[in-house]
């Protein structure tokens, strides 16, 4: 089992800045998988980013540009560096990791931006 905490979100104007964090805790040792998802009402939830052990981020879309993901190892912390936030970015955003090809999520924490 692994646990994960999610700190970071709050109220931002449209093209500031944030930056997530989330914290795993329990069995990590075997995390093959760290992302960030977000979601809005009525909506599923979706990629922002991802970062597997030893490869290469993964960015959807314009966050490409707009983001950076990172993983302290140590102390098995993942973050989400965003930039340039816009209205329409306002969502809760969750921490997910795979381990042992089980999929673990975070309570989310919410971004709002205000235009």
């Amino acid at each position: 089992q692994v646990q994960l905490v999610e700190s970071g979100g709050g109220l931002v104007q449209a093209g500031g800045s944030l930056t997530l964090s989330c914290v795993a805790s329990g069995d990590t040792i075997c995390i093959s998988e760290w992302g960030w998802y977000r979601q809005t009402p009525g909506k599923q939830r979706e990629m922002v980013a991802q970062v597997s052990s030893g490869g290469s981020p993964h960015y959807v879309g314009s966050w490409k540009d707009r983001c950076t993901i990172s993983r302290d190892n140590a102390k098995n912390i993942l973050h989400l560096q965003m930039n340039s936030l816009k209205p329409e970015d306002t969502a809760v955003y969750y921490c997910q990791i795979t381990s042992w090809n089980d999929d673990y999520w975070g309570q989310g924490t919410q971004i709002t931006v205000s235009s």
